[in-house]
Parts: C-alpha cells; structure tokens; sequence
C-alpha cells in the first residue's frame, strides 16, 4: 500500500518522539513492502513562532488531504501568555473538529515487565491491567458556549456542556463495539444523579445496551470510576465516558502503567481518517536532551496502522517488537530500574525497528 502521513512533530519532546515513530514505519514499509510518504506541518507553539497561529490554513488543509495523522505534543511555558484565542492547544481543538475527530480510544495496558514500575500495590496489579477508554472528543464542556462578564459588582465565568442525542450514539457505537472485539463489557461513565446531560447520555447508551445483548452493560459514576480505578482496574474492559470526564480519567488511568510516556491514543472519524499521538504533552523540561520515552508514540503508529490502514499484522509486529525490547531490558529514564539497560530516544527507537 502507499499512504500519506501528515507529521505533525510540534513542540518540546515532540520532534525527537515523532521521529522515532516514523523510523520504525519506514521499517514496516520495508518489510511489508508498503509505501509512507510523510507531509510535514508545524502545529502549536512553533507555528505561532514562525506564523502567529497555532496552525495556518494551509496546514490544516494538508491535515484533511491525507491518509492519516501522526503528532508529537504542542505548547509549553513559553505560549503561557500568548493571547487565549491563539495559544497552541487551539490547534488541537481545531483540528478535532475540522477532521470530525470525535472518538478518542486510550488503551491502558500495563506490560508485565514495567509491573513494578506502578504505583499500585503488586496486589492489585498483579492479575495485569487492560482496559479500554473511550471518550467523547468534540463536544460536551470544551466546544460548549462560553461567556464571561461582570454580575452583581463581580467577574463571572460559565461554559456550557450540551450533548445531543446523535453525539452520544455514536460514542456509544464505538464502545460497543471495540467491545465486542475485547472482552465484551462496557462501563459508561456519567454524573447523572446531578447533570441533565448525563440523564440523557444515560438514556441513550441503555437503549444502545439493548441493541448490543451480547455485550455487559453498567452505568458508573464518574467519582466512582475515579475510585475503583485505583482500587480495582482489573475490572473495567471497555470505559466510555464524555469529553471532559474521560480527559481526566483517561490521564489517572494512565498512571497505573507506571510511565505516561508509554500510552498511545487514537482519534477517530467516521471515516478511516485517524490522528495518533501519545497522551503525555511536550516536557519542555526535557526536550533536545535526547531522554524522552518515544514507546507511546511508536505504539501510536501502530494503533494507525490497526485502525486508519486495517494492517492488522504490521500494527501486532510493532508491538510484539516493544515487547520484545522491554523482556530484554532495555528501559528510558522514565522507566528505568535496577538491573536494566538505560537507553536514550534514539536509541530506544533503533532497538524497536531492528526488533522488526
């Protein structure tokens, strides 16, 4: 196959992750006699550096005309006080939006060989942790109607967190049916002992339990969730949840892996068109030291080679190969122990693609 990747490298770590990422698909193309052709757009605060915007019109026409998106992470302490219509996490939102990137999926798999690496008791870690969020991406708190002003003699702020029906369906869908290919339980999410939107989201994904009987359904208060994902994550499969609730579950559910830096995600669209990035953000703190965890991303790439080019082979060949380099381990600061091999980026990265 020949595909066309917009590389979205962005700020901090991102460009030294992002490129590890593209040399272990060069060799997937390599063996598996396939074609990646990257396009390369600055996005965040290095496009407000060199245009004034978190990203130009033209980069998010380049965006759309591809077969996938690869990012690194955007913004840093230096965009802090840039004006608020242009900081670089705009460019995140718009480009969400205007890909109709609405379904987030963040795997949360804890690999045996980083077991002690979790916070967690070896006791509750110990039957492993695997688990699947699914969030809500463009609609809910962050894309509602924002108003501020002056009430009574004082400053107010209100955003608004509206859900329709069909925003709520079809997240639903997504989780039901990953699913279905999982372990064939679902946990929604909501606030619906004190929020309207989540009686509805409530409404809909019981009629949606309906539909998929074969599938395990509960409802689960986002407090609740919060807690049980501490004290038994072991028994959440598939978690599906609006924008804002799964912005912060899905980053407390990634601490049980011991390293943010080793979480992929995917944003998906109704279509094939995905974006694919690490959860963790720029670490500005240690950007150009060559230190930085390039797993996540590489992990990434995988997850858009499973979802976005249906190459269910190569995406299982990268992982079997993180898999493989950790068993023999090598490990980054991040997830550096007694008695492993300390390794750079870069050199995480070549160790990944020769494991290929």
């Amino acid at each position: 196959m020949n595909k066309v990747i917009t590389v979205l490298k962005g700020d901090g770590i991102g460009p030294e992750i992002v490129d590890e990422a593209l040399k272990v698909l060069d060799k997937i193309g390599e063996k598996y006699g396939h074609e990646f052709s990257y396009q390369y757009v600055d996005i965040g605060g290095c496009s407000i550096d060199q245009y004034g915007v978190p990203i130009t019109d033209e980069g998010m026409a380049t965006c759309k005309n591809c077969d996938s998106v690869l990012l690194g992470a955007v913004g840093g302490p230096k965009w802090d006080n840039v004006d608020p219509s242009v900081r670089p996490e705009k460019a995140l939102l718009a480009v969400r939006h205007e890909l109709g990137l609405f379904a987030n999926l963040r795997p949360t798999k804890l690999f045996p060989q980083l077991a002690d690496a979790s916070p967690l008791k070896q006791s509750i870690v110990g039957n492993g942790i695997d688990l699947l969020i699914v969030r809500e991406l463009t609609g809910g708190i962050y894309f509602g109607k924002r108003t501020t002003g002056e009430e009574n003699g004082e400053a107010f702020a209100a955003d608004e967190m509206k859900y329709s029906a069909h925003e709520i369906e079809r997240i639903g869908r997504v989780a039901f049916e990953s699913a279905r290919k999982r372990r064939k339980k679902v946990s929604s999410v909501d606030k619906a002992n004190v929020l309207d939107s989540s009686r509805l989201w409530r409404k809909i994904m019981h009629k949606l339990a309906e539909e998929y009987s074969d599938v395990e359904y509960e409802d689960v208060l986002v407090d609740n969730t919060a807690m049980q994902l501490i004290r038994n994550p072991g028994r959440f499969d598939v978690i599906v949840t609006e924008n804002m609730f799964g912005d912060i579950l899905s980053d407390e559910a990634s601490m049980l892996t011991g390293s943010i830096g080793m979480m992929p995600s995917a944003s998906l669209s109704e279509g094939s068109l995905g974006m694919y990035e690490p959860i963790h953000g720029s670490a500005p703190d240690i950007a150009g030291q060559n230190i930085a965890n390039p797993l996540g991303t590489i992990l990434s790439a995988a997850m858009m080679l499973r979802y976005s080019f249906d190459m269910l082979e190569e995406a299982d060949a990268i992982e079997e190969a993180v898999n493989a380099v950790l068993d023999e381990g090598y490990r980054t600061a991040d997830t550096m122990q007694d008695g492993m091999k300390r390794v750079s980026c870069s050199e995480m990265g070549t160790l990944v693609a020769d494991k290929l």
